[in-house]
């Protein structure tokens, strides 16, 4: 399933976009946009869908989503059917942040927390209520005062603990494109396996590649990455096969071997390790998910939402 483009329209002198969004569910609307989007769910269980990550979600369900990386949310229930579901979505630049981190240096964490979000992160139980308590704040009808909720919430979300959602290569525009962190000799070789993943890849060629000894490569992944070569390119390989399983009809026996696999088998026993489902199963839950409606989508209490999706969901 080919994602849609959501155009984020900021309006005129706004740093930063926000929406509060009121519905009685929450629709499947797999979509990607070139901004950052920060999103507090409420009142709503189901599932999340984050690149080619697939999980349950509840109550004040808060996740930081990278440009360019599909994504959606689809509801099954609200937890208090008195009350309508709800999110506070916030959007914005990653390099008007970057700027304002280097103009402000007391802001620098906020470097790291757009860095480890490379691949999507769910925040630790709390930091969602934690958010809610803004709520004011960031839904206030001053600009400036949202710009500083959103600010703020940002600098403490930068030291709280969260989950990578995605792997590093899930879908074309999200390749795992070092991020300039690394050294040029991890660089080299995060190059390699981005490129060449579908191939076999030694540990030899590799650490030859990167002019490093077998015994110094690994130990550089495991500092800059935190986890092992081997496993990376599992991951590399995995993320491929999500994006051919929802992009296309492939059969999966097609989608092992332009992933890099040796053989369906050992294909469906590290995809089901990794996702906990099978590649088959995987592809369904993209396929039995109903598409958005236009009665499903309430106007927004304090903004308006984006136009493009709004057009698609008529169309």
């Amino acid at each position: 399933m080919k994602a849609a483009y959501e155009h984020v329209d900021f309006g005129t002198s706004r740093s930063v976009r926000v929406f509060h969004r009121r519905l009685p569910r929450i629709p499947f609307e797999w979509h990607h946009h070139p901004e950052y989007e920060l999103t507090l769910t409420m009142n709503s269980q189901g599932k999340r869908y984050i690149g080619d990550s697939i999980t349950a979600y509840g109550a004040d369900d808060l996740v930081l989503v990278p440009p360019n990386l599909p994504h959606t949310w689809a509801s099954n229930r609200s937890i208090d059917a008195a009350h309508a579901q709800a999110a506070i979505v916030v959007w914005f630049d990653g390099a008007w942040v970057r700027r304002f981190a280097d103009v402000c240096p007391e802001y620098g964490g906020l470097r790291n927390l757009l860095r480890r979000a490379a691949c999507g992160l769910a925040f630790e139980e709390g930091a969602g209520a934690h958010m809610r308590a803004q709520s004011d704040r960031l839904l206030c009808a001053d600009p400036r005062e949202r710009l500083k909720a959103v600010i703020d919430t940002l600098d403490w979300l930068a030291a709280v603990p969260a989950s990578p959602l995605a792997s590093p290569s899930a879908f074309d525009a999200r390749t795992g494109t070092p991020s300039g962190h690394e050294s040029d000799q991890l660089n080299r070789v995060l190059a390699i396996i981005d490129t060449q993943f579908a191939h076999p890849l030694r540990m030899a060629t590799l650490a030859k590649a990167s002019g490093m000894s077998e015994r110094s490569l690994t130990r550089q992944f495991t500092l800059h990455l935190g986890e092992s070569v081997g496993r990376y390119i599992a991951r590399v390989r995995i993320g491929h096969a999500c994006r051919m399983l929802t992009d296309t009809s492939m059969p999966v026996s097609v989608v092992a071997a332009r992933s890099g696999f040796a053989n369906v088998s050992n294909f469906n026993r590290q995809f089901r390790a990794t996702k906990g489902l099978t590649p088959a199963e995987y592809r369904q839950q993209f396929a039995s998910e109903p598409h958005a409606d236009a009665s499903a989508n309430a106007t927004p209490a304090l903004t308006e939402r984006s136009p493009s999706l709004e057009r698609k969901a008529r169309g």
